[in-house]
């Protein structure tokens, strides 16, 4: 069994995958949009010009899968609640993530040495998703 997060970004996926790339080193796996797909009865009707859009996405950050898609409207989701968790393998590369999450993001809690790990920080980028960035303690 597995739980892997699903994010409905309202229109911004196809720019989602290209930020968590080049971010994070994230790697995509596959994209189908929704003229691709092979049942076109969608259960709700698209917004205009959405064909383009993508139904489903998929990315590896490390060995973890993440989805996406740009779901069936362009009014965007309320992603709070939900937090993402990126373990770094050391400060350099936490902070090279951190700060490439919080550009256009809102940094919550500046990355900082805290009781539990070495370099902890948490913030959401310009997509609305929160992240905590965090090394493990050694």
């Amino acid at each position: 069994m597995r739980v892997e997060p699903y994010l409905m970004l309202s229109g911004r996926t196809e720019e989602a995958l290209a930020f968590y790339n080049l971010a994070i080193g994230a790697k995509t796996v596959m994209v189908m949009r929704f003229d691709e797909s092979p049942d076109q009865n969608h259960p709700m009707p698209l917004p205009p010009d959405w064909d383009k859009k993508i139904m489903h996405s998929s990315m590896t950050v490390g060995s973890t899968l993440v989805m996406m898609s740009d779901g069936m409207s362009a009014i965007p989701k309320d992603l709070s609640g939900i937090t993402l968790s990126l373990t770094a393998d050391d400060e350099v590369h936490a902070n090279k993530f951190f700060d490439a999450l919080s550009a256009g993001g809102k940094v919550f809690m500046p990355l900082s040495k805290t009781f539990w790990s070495p370099c902890f920080g948490m913030t959401s980028d310009k997509f609305g998703v929160s992240w905590m960035v965090t090394v493990d303690a050694q």
